[in-house]
């Protein structure tokens, strides 16, 4: 936020400064910064200290300014790993990240492969050759770790790392313009029960609701997965102008459900078409529970609706065992509501009974205070307590047009390597 803050208002020169007192976060940004107007040397500079200090990060930015400077090999060179590191999943993955944005996909690709029988670097491998011309090769290599899932299931072998395999199989087939290929075989192994977790299932759903799938999608949805592809089938038949079938739908297998599982598709549609009233009483009978518990979302559709006061009205219904239950949580929520409400000083006054311990009560009196005005008083409140991040108080002081004051307020790196933080 800090950082995006600084960003939209054109600080860049703040954002180098701050860089020079710790903020990896604001380095980071000017660079890329920098980077834009093809000042690579001094966006070299800024990351340099950094560096320095053995922080992995921002070596990797450094060697992406090189490569982006033009000076490829050198890139490379410098930031090629050893064995040890070849052996590192993180490094791999780093390394082949810098090695497309030098254009050597095909290298890349070779040094991810010997850790594609883990999940994460299989799905590293897919984001890093998306529009790179090598869905197929990807592809062969995605082939034989889905089979292995497909049969993993039968044989009882439910943590096989590569899990993801045929959802991302399913990806790149799509993307390759595969479309019908990648339905039909998803498709098949999930009618087949040939899978292991409920992400699958999800991404079966999104790529039947983008290719248009209606059939397949209505299957899913009011088949026995219908817990996963019953909300993508409604939204479906909802973007086609077919909000009454979608409806008709929800309250069938909401009736039928003892579980709540397709209360919130229904709160979203209703909520769309401006029938607040009806959203809120859907989500009443869940209020209280601890599993499936639509309140929250529920309060947060009526603040998007603008409806502040009604929000806090069921706030105020919760009985003192749900209080004491989710202490912060409530009173943090009750303050954000009535100054969204614009009730400031009953908001401030509510927050001086509580405990000064509350986690989030000194951001939240500290956000009332800056809406009524107070910006000192809110500054002074966040700077007094110690579990408050620093970056809180540099960010209303950006707010109110005192960016250098928040800046020179800033750590130095000693004190942020000293305490093992990076801003």
């Amino acid at each position: 936020m800090l950082v995006d803050l600084l960003v939209e208002q054109g600080h860049i020169e703040l954002l180098v400064r701050a860089a020079s007192k710790g903020a990896w976060s604001c380095a980071r940004a000017a660079a890329g910064q920098l980077c834009k107007t093809a000042e690579f040397e001094r966006a070299l500079g800024v990351l340099e200290p950094f560096v320095e200090l053995g922080w992995e990060p921002a070596r990797w930015a450094a060697a992406g300014i090189v490569v982006q400077a033009g000076r490829v090999q050198q890139a490379l060179d410098w930031a090629r790993p050893d064995d040890m590191g070849l052996a590192s999943e993180r490094t791999c993955r780093d390394f082949a990240e810098l090695l497309v944005k030098a254009g050597q996909v095909d290298e890349a690709i070779t040094v991810l492969t010997p850790h594609l029988d883990r999940s994460w670097p299989l799905s590293v491998l897919v984001e890093l050759t998306e529009g790179q011309n090598r869905d197929e090769q990807v592809l062969e290599l995605l082939a034989p770790r889905a089979e292995r899932v497909r049969s993993a299931r039968g044989e009882q072998r439910w943590d096989l790392e590569t899990s993801n395999a045929q959802d991302l199989q399913a990806r790149v087939l799509e993307r390759a313009g595969r479309a019908d290929e990648a339905v039909r075989v998803l498709g098949a192994d999930v009618a087949a029960g040939r899978f292991l977790v409920q992400n699958t299932l999800t991404a079966y759903a999104e790529l039947l609701q983008r290719n248009g799938r209606m059939q397949e999608l209505h299957e899913l949805g009011t088949g026995e997965h219908a817990h996963v592809g019953l909300p993508y089938y409604a939204r479906a038949l909802e973007d086609q102008g077919r909000a009454d079938e979608a409806e008709t739908i929800l309250r069938r297998f909401i009736a039928a459900d003892e579980w709540d599982r397709f209360r919130w598709p229904l709160i979203e549609l209703l909520g769309r078409q401006g029938r607040i009233e009806e959203a809120v009483e859907l989500g009443r009978p869940t209020f209280d529970h601890h599993d499936a518990c639509l309140l929250e979302s529920v309060i947060h559709l009526l603040a998007e609706a603008g409806r502040f006061d009604d929000a806090l009205a069921i706030l105020d219904e919760r009985d003192p065992e749900y209080i004491d239950e989710h202490p912060s949580w409530f009173h943090t929520n009750r303050i954000w509501l009535l100054g969204e409400a614009g009730r400031n000083e009953e908001a401030l006054a509510y927050a001086a009974m509580l405990p000064t311990d509350l986690h989030g009560l000194t951001s939240s009196t500290a956000w009332i205070l800056e809406k009524s005005g107070h910006v000192e008083e809110a500054l002074g409140l966040l700077r007094a307590d110690t579990d408050v991040d620093a970056w809180e108080a540099a960010a209303l002081l950006i707010r109110h047009g005192r960016a250098d004051e928040a800046i020179d307020g800033m750590p130095s790196i000693a004190d942020l390597r000293a305490a093992s933080r990076w801003g």
